[in-house]
């Protein structure tokens, strides 16, 4: 197990409540990234994964549309990867992970025929391969927050009569159970999802925003949790990583732009449930 312990103490301590900040997920690429072991790298490139998912939806849309750079792949080299995925020319596993030629070859042929957003089945495909890190911290952060994610879509399926089959994305029993399930705790216990409890009061807060915030203070709170005995490993540097991504996130939200984006994808969700031919607003 590595042990970063110089690194680490050079760190600053973060707290959600910060009002600058010190780093920024760039920073962390760019400094933190290359010390780490060969091992530990392959750990970031998975939370940097994500970036690279939103790469590829906007280069399967248009060749030459603009990349994030904090994504672990080119725009030069993830349209080369999808032409010979799309082409059925195999790529080495090692050289990409095999859930984006998963879902890049669905797009290729599926495409406009499911009901499933390509954003929320290439989310679904992230969450699964991300949360077998062989890293446990790792896998149960993505796990966790899989799980968290799906149940406040599922919250807010509920609240406003839509279907949550094509919202509830990835596998595993609690993705199946808020599927199915019409009770309205979906039958769940804190042994499916970890401060179940907490989430469902979270859930009642009426301001968008605050609810967002609560939930972020649930994810710091939780990830400090597990990994308070691996202070100088590389779990502590994922959890710098992770809170500077919060942090940064909510410094830079406009907040009227983010009630704004919600209450758009609100609406987008009772477009999408409602039947064809069906004009009632």
């Amino acid at each position: 197990m590595s042990n970063y312990y110089c690194l680490v103490t050079e760190l600053p301590k973060l707290t959600l409540d910060d009002k600058k900040l010190a780093y920024t997920v760039a920073d962390y690429k760019s400094y933190i990234y290359p010390q780490l072991t060969a091992a530990d790298k392959k750990l970031a490139d998975l939370f940097f994964l994500q970036y690279d998912n939103r790469n590829v939806l906007r280069l399967l849309a248009d060749k030459n549309a603009e990349t994030d750079p904090l994504g672990n792949y080119t725009a030069a080299e993830l349209n080369e990867y999808i032409d010979r995925v799309k082409a059925d020319d195999p790529v080495p596993a090692r050289e990409f992970p095999t859930y984006l030629a998963t879902f890049i070859s669905e797009e290729a042929h599926q495409a406009g025929t499911r009901d499933v957003l390509p954003e929320d089945r290439l989310a679904g495909l992230y969450y699964d391969y991300a949360s077998k890190a062989k890293n446990r911290f790792v896998s149960r952060w993505f796990a966790y927050n899989l799980k968290l994610n799906n149940l406040m879509v599922a919250l807010t399926a509920n609240k406003y009569g839509l279907d949550t089959q094509a919202r509830v994305v990835g596998t595993g029993e609690v993705a199946e159970a808020l599927k199915t399930s019409r009770a309205r705790d979906f039958g769940l216990m804190e042994d499916d999802v970890d401060k179940l409890d907490e989430i469902f009061k979270i859930f009642e807060t009426g301001n968008i925003l605050e609810r967002e915030h609560k939930l972020d203070r649930l994810r710091w709170d939780w990830m400090e949790e597990q990994t308070v005995a691996d202070y100088f490993g590389v779990e502590r540097l994922y959890v710098f990583l992770l809170q500077t991504d919060i942090l940064e996130r909510w410094l830079t939200m406009d907040k009227k732009m983010g009630g704004e984006k919600l209450r758009k994808i609100i609406q987008d969700l009772r477009d999408e449930v409602r039947k064809p031919g069906d004009k009632t607003k």
